[in-house]
C-alpha cells in the first residue's frame, strides 16, 4: 500500500472546502489508488459545520480516505502533513479598500506560515484565500523551515476562465485552447496572455480576427469574472475556485508535456521577466513530475504584454509594502 498522502484544508466549512473536500477524497487529485487523510481546519464557531462534512465524507464510503480530523488549532491541523491548502480568509466587506483586506488578513497568514513548522518536510503549499499573492508572501516569509519554492498561489481559476472564454468565441471545445499564460497578481490587474495562447495549434489573436475584443472585453472580462458571479448568484465564486485547486494540484504532481505550460504565482527568482526576487508572481510554469518545477524562460512578449505586466507588478508591489512589518527577513 502506498504511503498515506496527509492534506490540510483550511476554511474547509466554507463553500469552496465543500466543493473541495469531496474530490480529494474521492482519489480525483491524487490517485485511485492512493489513500488520503484530510485535516479540516476552521474557526472555533464554524466547528459543527465542519463536523457535518467529515460526516457526509464518512458516508460516501471513499477507499481512499484513511482519516478526517477536525481541528482549530493550525499547529494541530498542520502536523505532519504533505500538502496544506489555504482556502480560508476573511472576506472583503462592504466599504472594505483591497489594503484593509490585505492588513486583517495578515495575521491569519502569519499564524499559518509559523504553523506549517510542524508539516513534513516535503509539504507543498498553495493559497487560494484572497489576496491568495500576498497572503502566500506573508506564510511564505512567516516559515522558515520550508523553502520559499514549495509556496504558490492559485491563479488556475483565472487561467480557466480565459480558455472557457477564448473556447466560445472561437466555437471550439475548451480542450483546443492551450498554453493560457497569466502573469502577476490574482486580482483585477492580471493578464491574460492571449498572444501566446494557442487555438488548435494556431496562435490565438490568428484564429480570432477581432482585435478590439481580445485586448478589450476578453481581458476585462476575465479579470472581472468573480465580481460578476458574485453579481449574479450572491455568493463568491465556489465550485469553480475548488475545481481550479484541483487542477492546480494535478498541474504540480504531474510532469508538464512537452511544449505545454500551466498558470501559478510563485516566488520570482529574480532572473525572469524583470520581477524582483521574492516576489509572489504568476508565470507559465512547468512540473518535472518530482515535485520540482521551472518558470518557462523566453516568453515573447510585445510591447502591449509588456505594459499589462507592468500594472500587475505596481499592484504585487504595492500589496508587499502594506505588510513589509509582516515579512520576517
Amino acid at each position: 500500500m502506498k504511503k498515506t498522502i496527509k492534506v490540510a484544508v483550511t476554511g474547509a466549512a466554507g463553500q469552496i472546502g465543500y466543493s473541495l473536500l469531496f474530490r480529494i477524497a474521492s482519489g480525483e487529485v491524487f490517485g485511485a489508488d492512493q489513500p488520503v487523510e484530510i485535516n479540516l481546519l476552521e474557526l472555533p464557531a464554524a466547528l459543527k459545520a465542519a463536523e457535518g462534512t467529515a460526516m457526509e465524507i464518512n458516508d460516501c464510503a471513499f477507499p481512499t480516505v484513511t482519516g478526517i480530523n477536525i481541528y482549530d488549532n493550525e499547529n494541530q491541523a498542520f502536523d505532519g502533513i504533505h500538502w496544506a491548502l489555504l482556502v480560508g480568509s476573511k472576506p472583503r466587506g462592504p466599504g472594505m479598500e483591497r489594503n484593509d483586506l490585505i492588513r486583517d488578513n495578515g495575521p491569519i497568514f502569519v499564524n499559518q506560515g509559523k504553523a506549517l513548522a510542524k508539516a513534513d518536510r516535503d509539504v507543498r503549499i498553495c493559497v487560494v484565500g484572497n489576496p491568495c499573492n500576498t497572503n502566500a508572501l506573508i506564510a511564505q516569509h512567516n516559515c522558515r523551515d520550508v523553502p520559499a519554492t514549495r509556496f504558490s498561489a492559485m491563479t488556475m481559476l483565472d487561467e480557466n476562465r480565459a480558455k472557457a472564454s477564448l473556447a466560445a468565441k472561437a466555437q471550439v471545445p475548451v480542450a483546443a485552447v492551450k498554453n493560457m499564460i497569466v502573469w502577476g497578481n490574482h486580482s483585477s490587474t492580471m493578464y491574460p496572455d492571449f498572444e501566446n495562447t494557442l487555438i488548435n495549434g494556431e496562435p490565438a489573436h490568428k484564429v480570432i480576427s477581432d482585435q478590439t475584443w481580445l485586448q478589450g472585453d476578453f481581458i476585462k472580462t476575465v479579470q472581472n469574472r468573480g465580481a460578476a458571479i458574485i453579481a449574479a448568484r450572491g455568493k463568491s465564486s465556489a465550485a469553480s475556485a475548488a475545481s481550479a485547486l484541483i487542477d492546480h494540484i494535478k498541474c504540480f504532481v504531474n510532469k508538464t508535456p512537452q511544449g505545454s505550460c500551466f498558470s501559478a504565482a510563485v516566488p520570482s527568482d529574480g532572473d525572469a521577466y524583470g520581477i524582483p526576487s521574492g516576489l509572489i508572481f504568476s508565470f507559465p510554469i512547468r512540473s518535472h513530475g518530482d515535485g520540482t518545477y521551472e518558470i518557462i524562460r523566453n516568453i515573447p512578449l510585445s510591447p502591449f504584454a509588456k505594459e499589462k505586466i507592468q500594472v500587475t507588478l505596481k499592484e504585487l508591489l504595492g500589496e508587499r509594502d502594506v505588510v513589509k512589518d509582516l515579512l520576517l527577513k
